[in-house]
């Protein structure tokens, strides 16, 4: 019976399914590390974990491994140390080499976190990635830019999706940067990168050590960039109907050979049981680059768009990949889509939010799950939104109806 240590920071709801899936799969420990104390643990979900332990830093590695230990003693040996957030993969994978757990160790993690490692892994592989440097001072960032000239995209060493990711296209953007105390220093280099025009896509794929087993993506609309710049804009995530669409299809080899190239030596353990979220380019003239990869489920409703694509719930089918190495593709029996609700204007609270009863009418029986903005709710600090929308149909194109009438009609104003 295998002891699974589940790290959750907080039992918030999105936390707490996960939890609950591991907690249902039969045949497993449960034991959770958290920042919240015992007492927080849903009570329905008590009685199944073995073992309880709180940190006060879910993120600091010495504190998981003194977590992990404690349980190991009270409980049994861990097999699996886990975690659904991209934050936690560094600070995990230094607990396990700590502890000898089986599972992705920091080196192999490091390739997946650390933006500059991972172009230059990939890169020694022939995958094709854009032309990127670590900088760490104005004059290197100036040196970078004789290169490759601009616009370029400049980000965190260690970034998450497109957070604190800017597009420099002129050289008052780059004094702006500077300026603005973001320019990079030897203490705190950021990822330079060739800023790239294409269309963005992801690629979620399940490994069982090493071996892709099933794959499925997204495409943006428009890109997180571009979302990122544009605070008011409304923006969708798109899951066709099409399992054999050859935009993915096509980019399936890259993926392969991506993955193989960051898992490295540890393929074929316990590191290499994964789902892997890719986000790739598909340029105009067919070529296509891998932008960013994440070993842990994907985030912007991606796991609730696939458990309807292909009628499972796949949180609990990546627990099941993750304690047991097992996984079993379901075919795709429909399109799938989120829709992210923004505002407009100055303020820090929602003034208003029109257009719903009329975005309802306009989705039908596509509108799956949605979550209203309300007034007088606090202005979002991430490019998420206030309020989110998930459509299902049986065609890609009336998934696309149905989040173009969601977008189009419900508007959100600050004040």
């Amino acid at each position: 019976m295998p002891h699974v240590v589940f790290v959750a920071p907080r039992f918030l709801e999105n936390t707490n399914r996960y939890v609950r899936a591991f907690a249902g799969l039969d045949g497993v420990t449960l034991s959770v590390v958290s920042e919240d104390p015992e007492e927080a643990v849903p009570e329905g979900l008590r009685g199944r974990v073995a073992a309880h332990y709180r940190v006060d830093n879910v993120l600091d590695g010495a504190q998981l491994a003194v977590a992990a230990r404690a349980i190991a003693g009270a409980v049994g040996r861990v097999d699996r140390l886990t975690g659904a957030l991209e934050q936690l993969q560094m600070p995990m994978a230094v607990a396990r080499d700590a502890l000898s757990i089986e599972g992705m160790g920091a080196h192999t993690a490091r390739a997946f976190r650390d933006k500059d490692r991972m172009k230059e892994v990939l890169r020694a592989h022939d995958v094709p990635v854009a032309r990127s440097a670590l900088v760490r001072s104005v004059d290197e960032l100036e040196a970078f830019v004789g290169r490759v000239g601009l616009p370029i995209i400049v980000k965190p060493q260690a970034g998450l999706g497109s957070r604190a990711t800017h597009r420099v296209e002129s050289r008052d953007d780059l004094n702006a940067l500077v300026r603005a105390g973001l320019a990079p220093t030897a203490q705190r280099p950021l990822q330079a990168e060739e800023f790239v025009r294409a269309r963005e896509h992801t690629c979620e794929t399940v490994t069982v050590r090493g071996t892709p087993v099933w794959r499925s993506g997204t495409r943006y609309f428009p890109t997180p960039l571009e979302v990122l710049e544009t605070p008011w804009v409304q923006y969708c995530v798109l899951l066709p109907r099409e399992d054999d669409d050859p935009t993915w299809t096509r980019f399936a080899p890259v993926n392969g050979a991506a993955l193989a190239a960051l898992f490295g030596a540890d393929a074929r353990t316990a590191a290499g049981t994964a789902l892997t979220h890719m986000e790739w380019f598909l340029r105009d003239d067919g070529s296509m680059l891998v932008n960013e990869v994440g070993a842990r489920p994907p985030g912007v409703h991606i796991m609730p768009m696939m458990s309807l694509a292909h009628e499972t719930d796949m949180i609990a089918d990546w627990a099941g990949l993750i304690a047991f190495d097992r996984f079993t593709p379901k075919a795709r029996r429909w399109a799938a889509g989120a829709a992210f609700f923004r505002g407009q204007g100055a303020g820090d609270r929602v003034a208003s939010v029109t257009g719903v009863e009329e975005a309802v009418a306009a989705a039908g029986a596509a509108l799956v799950e949605m979550r209203t903005p309300k007034v007088g709710m606090p202005r979002a600090e991430g490019y998420e939104g206030e309020g989110w929308a998930i459509v299902k149909h049986a065609t890609t194109d009336g998934a696309k109806h149905a989040l173009r009438a969601l977008i189009e009609r419900v508007q959100v104003r600050y004040g």
